[in-house]
């Protein structure tokens, strides 16, 4: 059986960031950086970036990172790449044009020395079909179900194409925002651990809560989280192992204050411990947390 977490991720250091005008439309969690120094942005981020990428290595996660490119202001969440435990991967098509540049050749190559590419999907970003990788789909690997709201960027057709290719179950629902809007990811109202599940019914429409909840009940214990505690990116949460194989959670330091303590307790019989760093900033321009950062190598 395949492991639901491993010990080593990914992360990019942006070259820029700031608030990518060619997702505002559907990332309803992101702010306008307009008027803003981009400068200043920047430097905030790359202080968050930096406290984030010690903290995980000083609670004994492998880090491999690497160097952003200039025209990316979403480099910072490595979601175009998925890699399994077989040392293959697969590639996924981006609905911005500017984060499809986050392919890089130079990226690429570099996980290739580990991974051999199986499956690349960005030739779908010109007949404008998108699938963004480990963010439109929430996988339990240990049972190979995928979760995946439906949204601009997370197509039905190609989720069940890679579906029947990697052998995986794909359950699919609606969701709705805050604002009545479909949520762009499914990463932001849910989280898969091992033996634990993060989510947020009340962002899925009414007609789907029941048959994914009770498909998540079959192997995990669920813990619900509210609409107002995806706004703190509550559901954007991480599974991790550390180097001595004890399953740990990482968030961000505003999801973390937002959770009840009654919730955190119920965490922790599942956790040694949960890492949470600020990333107020990233969070703010970004509308991703602490997940979206992180691309997990198997």
């Amino acid at each position: 059986m395949s492991r639901q977490s491993t010990n080593h991720v990914l992360l990019i250091r942006p070259t820029r960031f700031y608030s990518n005008e060619q997702t505002a439309e559907t990332n309803l969690y992101q702010h306008s950086s307009q008027g803003k120094d981009k400068d200043e942005i920047l430097n905030d981020a790359l202080t968050e970036f930096h406290d984030f990428e010690q903290l995980l290595k000083r609670n004994q996660i492998l880090v491999t990172t690497l160097a952003g490119q200039k025209d990316c202001p979403d480099n910072i969440y490595p979601n175009w790449v998925l890699t399994f435990e077989n040392k293959t991967m697969n590639l996924f098509s981006m609905l911005a044009e500017n984060r499809r540049l986050e392919k890089s050749e130079s990226h690429i190559s570099f996980l290739n020395q580990t991974y051999k590419t199986t499956i690349d999907y960005s030739d779908f970003e010109k007949d404008s079909v998108f699938l963004e990788g480990t963010s439109s789909m929430v996988l339990d690997r240990a049972n190979k179900v995928a979760y995946m709201g439906l949204s601009p960027r997370s197509n039905e057709e190609l989720a069940q194409q890679w579906s029947k290719d990697c052998g995986f179950e794909l359950m699919v629902f609606e969701t709705k925002s805050h604002l009545e809007e479909p949520i762009y990811h499914t990463d932001i109202i849910m989280c898969v651990g091992t033996e634990i599940v993060i989510i947020s019914p009340d962002s899925i429409q009414s007609q789907y809560q029941s048959k994914i909840i009770g498909r998540l009940n079959k192997h995990h214990q669920v813990l619900e989280i509210s609409e107002d505690q995806v706004l703190d990116f509550c559901g954007n949460c991480l599974e991790v192992r550390d180097t001595d194989d004890n399953l740990k959670l990482v968030m961000s330091t505003a999801a973390f204050k937002s959770y009840s303590i009654r919730q955190k307790r119920t965490l922790l019989k599942y956790y040694t411990k949960i890492i949470h760093s600020n990333l107020e900033c990233i969070e703010k321009y970004g509308g991703g947390s602490a997940r979206c950062m992180m691309m997990e190598l198997f």
